[in-house]
């Protein structure tokens, strides 16, 4: 039985000679895997004296969460020359058929398939809605683009800035000022958007009233790119599963919170591997799993065990277990 690689470990810069044609695309662009589901890769870098986690995150197509997450222990504002920093940009595409595009709500990102190139995914971070705020989940498509739109704030608003006396204008011209930045493609869904922002900081987080933010750099280049009437497809899929060669990975984020009292990320873990194993049993690393979903740091780990690592029934009880299921009880009991 041929050896599965397990774990990844972070590439330097001075290691990447094999992924030099990643540099050669464009911002945010990927070539698709002829099979698997995996793209990119984890790096790091050190920062500069003048460098802040955020600056870092934005020049390498990274959010708020995303770089937070992946350095708990270097200070948001002064990473301080010479700090590493670890660039969490690689990827298991989302579970949905890859055609326009793809918005993964708790993984706070969007992916985008063009039509004209199939070889070819994009991938860059966004904001969504906020708790009492979500973004809903859904199929739509775009419809119309405006550049420099104008912005009404919406009535919900226009009453909580009034409740604090400070009533905004009916209609915010295009400009600095306006939370829609210089690009915005309607959706389907009404009054919902795929725009920039005059807070680029903020992208990578849950704090829109629904819409879908991005850095201006990205929303520009999709606005030029994307035409009307392409599919849109809002999902919410914390816990990611997918093949790189022989090794299946998987990738967890935070739930979102008005989902958390429901939502049960080992289990939910369990049946998505399940499925990608049809009716044979994974063999899967479960404590790497476990520690996987219960502190989910959107970091892709590989869960595969070798053969010899398969955990077995404990003697004294000699009834067979029979499914994954089964398998995590006793391990875990």
């Amino acid at each position: 039985m041929k050896v599965l690689t397990r774990g990844l470990a972070p590439l330097t810069l001075a290691l990447l000679p094999a992924l030099a044609w990643a540099q050669e695309l464009p911002r945010g662009h990927y070539a698709l895997p002829e099979e698997g589901d995996v793209i990119g890769a984890v790096r790091t870098i050190d920062a500069a004296e003048e460098d802040t986690l955020l600056d870092i995150a934005r020049r390498h197509n990274l959010g708020f969460e995303e770089i937070r997450r992946a350095n708990p222990d270097v200070s948001l504002w002064y990473p301080g020359e010479g700090t590493e920093v670890v660039l969490p940009s690689q990827f298991i595409l989302p579970d949905a058929p890859r055609e326009g595009i793809i918005i993964n709500l708790s993984e706070l990102r969007l992916y985008y398939f063009p039509a004209e190139d199939p070889s070819r995914v994009e991938t860059y971070p966004i904001s969504v809605g906020r708790d009492g705020f979500a973004t809903p989940v859904g199929v739509t498509r775009t419809t119309v683009k405006v550049k420099d739109p104008a912005w009404a704030p919406p009535q919900s608003m226009r009453e909580e800035a009034a409740a604090r006396g400070e009533p905004p204008p009916a209609i915010v011209p295009p400009g600095p000022d306006n939370p829609l930045g210089r690009h915005a493609i309607l959706l389907g869904l009404p009054s919902y958007l795929i725009h920039g922002t005059n807070r680029p900081d903020g992208v990578g987080m849950r704090v829109s009233r629904g819409c879908i933010r991005m850095f201006p750099e990205d929303i520009e280049s999709l606005y030029e790119r994307v035409p009307n009437g392409t599919r849109v497809n809002i999902v919410d899929q914390p816990f990611k599963a997918g093949w790189d060669g022989d090794t299946l990975m998987v990738q967890a984020y935070p739930a979102l919170e008005e989902n958390e009292a429901s939502f049960e990320p080992v289990l939910n873990a369990l049946e998505i591997l399940s499925g990608a194993f049809g009716n044979e049993e994974p063999p899967i690393d479960y404590a790497q799993l476990r520690q996987a979903v219960e502190s989910p740091s959107g970091q892709p780990v590989a869960v595969l065990r070798e053969a010899e690592e398969a955990p077995r029934a404990p003697q004294a009880d000699p009834a067979p277990m029979e499914g994954i299921y089964e398998v995590i009880e006793v391990a875990y009991r």
